[in-house]
């Protein structure tokens, strides 16, 4: 019987590299001189911390950060965006990392692929969800399905 799981995972140490990077970046643009632009990783939530002085260099900052974990093939997907929040000349914006599934997105999941008609089964496990068949066609069949879905 094969089977596989269904996870939402960022490898941190791609993900600190990407920050570096940018970081990196934001010093060497010429826009960015004399700017109080950041982005701070807290490893205790995670969370990404970012600040800027207006709504462009925020904006921009979010940009090449997005780039860099781009190319670092560190998924995007995984990072939730919260408010903007002004405070005096500052803007400052938590992003959240997602690591694990929660159990509405294994509910989710879990229904999606038995509206599939497919002879899997599913079993969720505190973060993920593990799919099994005995046919490894199906299995594919079922990943390239989940692949095209956002969840």
């Amino acid at each position: 019987m094969a089977s596989f799981d269904i996870v939402c995972e960022i490898n941190i140490q791609e993900l600190n590299n990407a920050i570096d990077q940018a970081r990196k970046e934001i010093k060497s643009r010429y826009d960015f001189r004399d700017s109080n632009c950041e982005i701070d990783f807290d490893k205790k939530k995670p969370a990404l911390n970012v600040t800027a002085d207006d709504e462009y260099k925020m904006q921009t900052t979010i940009d090449i950060l997005l780039t860099k974990l781009i190319k670092r093939s560190v998924p995007v997907k995984s990072l939730v965006f919260g408010k903007t929040e002004s405070s005096g000349r500052l803007q400052k914006k938590e992003i959240t990392i997602q690591q694990g599934l929660s159990k509405e997105q294994c509910k989710i999941i879990q229904i999606f692929i038995k509206s599939s008609k497919l002879k899997v089964q599913t079993q969720t496990q505190n973060d993920s969800v593990r799919v099994s068949s005995k046919k490894k066609d199906d299995l594919q069949i079922i990943i390239s399905s989940l692949k095209k879905k956002r969840f």
